[in-house]
């Protein structure tokens, strides 16, 4: 147990990371007790908010036919002012051969109880919510390393395009393509595994006739209808697209980096949006995003066709695109 912490708290919001950390810490404890000689570790999994005072002596007590224990706390923040002082002095002086695994989101609401088991030497595990577009092409580039593979920068954009913002299935999806994949993962590999998402999502839709490439979008479009992509999501997509085309055309001379962090989009995004911008004029963004809210009012339900209405916001965004 020499590389086991008896007390982890792990912090943050972002439920994936910390189911993840918790399993493992739990994989590495009855590990830990299965080498020293034992069946492996006894665990409990349990809610803050359900611990009644005096209940956690109990779970980290001894079991009677000997071996190890490890103990599940989640949601430090719900649990009574007892339970938390329990919680703090266990940390302060833990038992042997037990592994207490602690939960917290992180805000304000118990925020003392962080305080009081940082102090008393417990492990501390940042899992804080993924927010911003880098953060998550950083994500899905360790997922990669995480599977012994290396993949290009085209193939961690393919893979975001494909499944969206969703750590798990992110997580899922690298690994699925680690499995079933030889050699190094490019966006052509992605492209290829996902293609009735990949290349028939919302955002490709919108590429494609921010561009002037009706033909296309609306193939694309036709298509990712046809594979079961959601009519508000594909035209989310197309809001995106062409709000962007206002916000970066309206920032000429901004670095890349510094717009990234404004606008919340990754440095590649803002630079493939400024080769967009080529082929538009300042006057045609604005109807072109009208055409877009007009859709989204028909795709959730003024409308009974959200197919033609997306149809027409494509159409009607290439032809403001053509306007000089």
């Amino acid at each position: 147990m020499a590389t086991q912490a008896p007390v982890t708290l792990v912090v943050g919001e972002e439920e994936f990371l910390i189911d993840r950390a918790v399993r493992e810490l739990v994989a590495a404890a009855r590990a830990a007790f299965a080498g020293s000689g034992d069946d492996g570790a006894d665990v409990h999994d349990v809610a803050a908010s359900a611990l009644a005072p005096g209940e956690l002596t109990q779970l980290t007590s001894p079991s009677l036919f000997g071996g190890g224990c490890a103990v599940v706390v989640r949601g430090a923040q719900d649990a009574a002012k007892e339970v938390s002082a329990e919680l703090a002095r266990y940390a302060a002086a833990p038992a042997p051969d037990v592994v207490l695994v602690v939960t917290h989101s992180g805000g304000v609401k118990g925020k003392a109880l962080v305080t009081d088991l940082t102090k008393a030497g417990a492990r501390v595990l940042e899992c804080p919510k993924l927010t911003r577009a880098a953060e998550r092409t950083d994500f899905v580039r360790t997922e990669f390393r995480r599977a012994g593979r290396t993949a290009d920068e085209g193939a961690v954009r393919a893979l975001l395009d494909a499944i969206g913002s969703d750590l798990r299935e992110l997580a899922s999806a690298a690994d699925q393509l680690a499995s079933d994949s030889d050699g190094r993962i490019t966006e052509a590999v992605v492209a290829r595994y996902y293609r009735g998402r990949a290349e028939a999502t919302g955002f490709s839709v919108a590429d494609h006739a921010v561009e002037g490439r009706l033909s296309e979008a609306l193939e694309q479009l036709r298509w990712a209808l046809a594979t079961g992509v959601s009519p508000v999501l594909i035209n989310s997509a197309l809001a995106q697209g062409v709000r962007l085309l206002g916000r970066v055309g309206a920032a000429r001379g901004t670095s890349t980096a510094t717009l990234a962090a404004e606008v919340g989009a990754p440095p590649w995004k803002i630079d493939r949006v400024r080769q967009q911008l080529r082929g538009w004029q300042p006057d045609g963004v604005a109807p072109a995003l009208q055409a877009v809210a007009e859709a989204d009012a028909q795709v959730k339900g003024e409308g009974t066709s959200p197919a033609y209405a997306l149809e027409r916001a494509v159409r009607r965004i290439v032809a403001y695109r053509a306007v000089r």
